[in-house]
């Protein structure tokens, strides 16, 4: 995740946390760490075996991050609900990016790989979380870009769905911002062009009645642990939604940025027809 967009509307400062808040932020709190970390021991006992056995392929320990991801929505009292089906065929995965929650809501329905920053292996608790789910990790360093590329194409070839988000940062959750064609490069490499498609979808995120509507979004310089906070301690929650969008063939497409230009017009759409 990079935490770079920002917006002169900033939200309200919220009411202190009165004792029922801390009450609930106590027992989401100490049963999401127990099933995050829980299901993170369970994975990488199981990758003892998994790793020799298949290597850079997964077969098993992705049904772990998808069962941590899914219940972390009741821990909270989110709603979740998801549109479409994932695609069938190898490729990648477009979406907009708008929390941290994101990371779960992208894992709970299917299995996923997401492209972070590097700067993410380094975080106290979501960098070892990250390395374990099998997150691939890119520098902005244009030394590094080859070696980036082949990274994409070895773990394209062997089935993984990748997970990129275009936007390049995190927003208030109310929009989309124009998808950056960088990532797209890797697509069109050679062997890979003819058998990758490319599903773009759309995440949208409801807030608490009565909140502000921006209430899951994080973004510019808000502090992490804040926001958590504030989203344990919440009285009632809302709910998000996932749109899978129709997947396309990589060779329909002239180059990278016609590739993501219609993605971002599909995550658009089905953002604004899903946001009210």
């Amino acid at each position: 995740m990079n935490v770079t967009w920002n917006s002169e509307d900033r939200p309200q400062a919220g009411a202190p946390l009165a004792w029922q808040d801390w009450l609930r932020v106590a027992w989401r709190g100490l049963a999401l760490a127990a099933l995050t970390f829980g299901g993170l021991l369970i994975l990488l006992l199981l990758r003892l075996i998994e790793r020799p056995l298949y290597g850079v392929e997964r077969p098993i320990t992705p049904y772990v991050t998808q069962f941590v991801c899914r219940n972390a929505f009741r821990i909270l009292g989110m709603g979740y609900a998801t549109v479409g089906a994932q695609m069938r065929q190898k490729g990648a995965v477009v979406a907009n990016h708008a929390s941290w929650l994101d990371i779960f809501t992208l894992n709970a329905r299917n299995r996923v790989y997401f492209v972070s920053k590097s700067e993410v292996a380094g975080w106290p608790g979501i960098g070892w979380l990250a390395r374990a789910t099998g997150t691939v990790f890119i520098t902005r360093d244009p030394r590094q870009a080859r070696a980036q590329k082949e990274i994409f194409e070895a773990r394209l070839k062997a089935g993984h769905k990748l997970l990129f988000f275009p936007e390049g940062t995190s927003t208030d959750g109310r929009q989309v911002l124009p998808f950056k064609p960088t990532l797209f490069e890797a697509f069109f490499a050679d062997g890979l062009r003819e058998i990758l498609w490319v599903q773009p979808v759309s995440v949208v995120y409801h807030a608490p009645e009565g909140e502000d509507a921006r209430f899951y979004g994080w973004w510019g310089d808000m502090d992490f642990a804040t926001h958590l906070l504030k989203t344990l301690a919440a009285r009632r929650q809302g709910s998000v939604e996932v749109i899978y969008h129709a997947p396309v063939k990589v060779s329909h497409f002239p180059g990278r940025k016609a590739l993501a230009r219609h993605c971002e017009a599909a995550v658009r759409q089905g953002f604004n027809d899903y946001l009210a």
